[in-house]
């Protein structure tokens, strides 16, 4: 893999920063600085914190629930504050400081992207001149002017400002927010394939059981035993898979559950069932971070001909919950903590330990 130094960093893939590759690499290089100590299952749940989880733009709290029920004065607000408290103790760290104990992933992707804008900047304006000089008679819109952000701006803070502001600065301004709200979007990636590449690591590094494989986005019809493919159906990938000596797991690994995610999830099963040449049972568990109490409940108790879809619900860390929820007066939150302590849902180290 192609590397280059910045700033005393390795960087690999900044055009693709935050793609399968470059985010592989990270997560290895994380890996490689753990101790010994801190690579044991009771300890997977750190790691996939560590590098996934994100503190809420507009709280400032780590993120457990949509932002928009998570405002002071909201309901979850008092579970986000309940959530960030218990995850700094669990961390040895702060309220204050726990931001910059998380979100390992994106902050080093977002350096590596960085690194590259920096990069090709001077080429881009280079050739933007060329670009425009045929018209340079003409007045054009120029490129990363937004006369409502500084409408906006100027508003907020007229009464601060004693200077004329130059039209450069106030580009340069609104180039910066369209970059950080467009890199915002890219965390996307991360809580998608990448919570899946994450839980591969994770489940590689800290399992004791040395028989198991352990991968992440395998084609169905490739895995051992899951053979019977119908003619022009398109592939269908399984999010984690676990392969041991006598046993096959496949893994629905969702950071959350949408209305869509939970149809999906008796659809997949339906076309495992549909796949499997073995004729051997098979374990088809979730990996979630989900903390709405209603969503997590369906999950434990969906059923499919009578039997649970579900083998195993895992929830990167059950403490996590119980804490967030508190006394929380909701009847699902109730079931949730009822799945926990009857090992219906389980942490994602007691799973590992499992296996």
């Amino acid at each position: 893999m192609a590397a280059s130094q910045l700033g005393g960093q390795q960087l690999g893939n900044p055009k693709n920063a935050f793609g399968a590759e470059n985010r592989n690499r990270l997560i290895e290089e994380y890996f490689d600085r753990q101790s010994v100590s801190e690579l044991r299952t009771h300890e997977a749940w750190k790691h996939v914190y560590r590098l996934l989880l994100w503190p809420d733009p507009t709280t400032g709290l780590a993120h457990c629930y949509e932002s928009d029920k998570c405002q002071p004065g909201k309901n979850w607000y008092s579970r986000s504050l309940a959530f960030h408290s218990w995850l700094s103790a669990a961390l040895g760290s702060t309220p204050l400081e726990l931001p910059n104990e998380i979100d390992w992933l994106f902050r080093r992707a977002a350096s590596d992207l960085a690194a590259d804008v920096e990069r090709r900047t001077p080429r881009l304006l280079e050739a933007a001149k060329r670009q425009m000089a045929p018209y340079s008679h003409q007045k054009f819109p120029i490129a990363g002017e937004d006369p409502k952000v500084i409408s906006i701006v100027t508003q907020a803070l007229e009464q601060y400002i004693s200077e004329s502001i130059s039209e450069e600065s106030w580009r340069l301004l609104t180039l910066n927010l369209r970059q950080y709200y467009s890199l915002e979007n890219k965390r996307k990636n991360l809580v998608g394939e990448g919570f899946e590449d994450v839980l591969a690591h994770v489940a590689r590094r800290t399992c004791e059981n040395p028989a198991l494989n352990v991968d992440a986005r395998q084609v169905l019809h490739d895995l051992p035993g899951f053979n019977r493919q119908r003619r022009g159906e398109k592939p269908n990938k399984v999010d984690l898979v676990v392969m041991g000596r006598k046993t096959r797991t496949l893994v629905t690994a969702k950071w959350s559950i949408r209305a869509d995610r939970e149809k999906q999830f008796t659809t997949d099963f339906d076309d495992y069932v549909a796949a499997e040449s073995d004729g051997r049972p098979f374990q088809y568990v979730l990996i979630t971070n989900e903390f709405d109490p209603a969503r997590l409940m369906r999950a434990c108790e969906k059923l499919v001909s009578n039997n649970y879809l579900f083998n195993n619900v895992i929830h990167i860390n059950t403490d996590a919950l119980v804490a967030t929820y508190g006394n929380a007066p909701e009847a699902s939150a109730a079931r949730v903590v009822k799945h926990i302590s009857n090992g219906r849902l389980v942490s994602l180290s007691r799973w590992l330990q499992s296996l």
